[in-house]
């Protein structure tokens, strides 16, 4: 699902304009990531976690010409799903 499908899909559960639907939408991104920046984490309860996590320097070795190269520092947002999404998630069937 792509941007304009979440928009349009959530007009129509809210039976609302996909204008209003979309401004909602950016504003709540927006505001999760400034929150991000500023407090680390962002939970919504049944869905999960949202954490900022720091990722150490690392050196990775290029597989085929072997040369080495050190990977720097850097900020990474990591997901941690709710129990009651999980066992939601277990409920659906299986997509091969």
């Amino acid at each position: 699902m792509n941007h304009k499908e979440l928009i349009a899909a959530m007009a129509t559960k809210m039976n609302a304009p996909k204008s209003v639907v979309e401004a909602l939408l950016e504003t709540t991104v927006k505001t999760c990531a400034e929150l991000l920046l500023g407090e680390k984490t962002i939970g919504f309860q049944s869905f999960g976690n949202f954490e900022v996590r720091k990722k150490e320097e690392r050196l990775s070795v290029h597989p085929a010409t072997q040369i080495r190269t050190l990977i720097p520092p850097k900020l990474v947002v990591n997901f941690k799903q709710s129990n009651i999404l999980k066992d939601k998630l277990k409920d659906l069937p299986h997509h091969e």
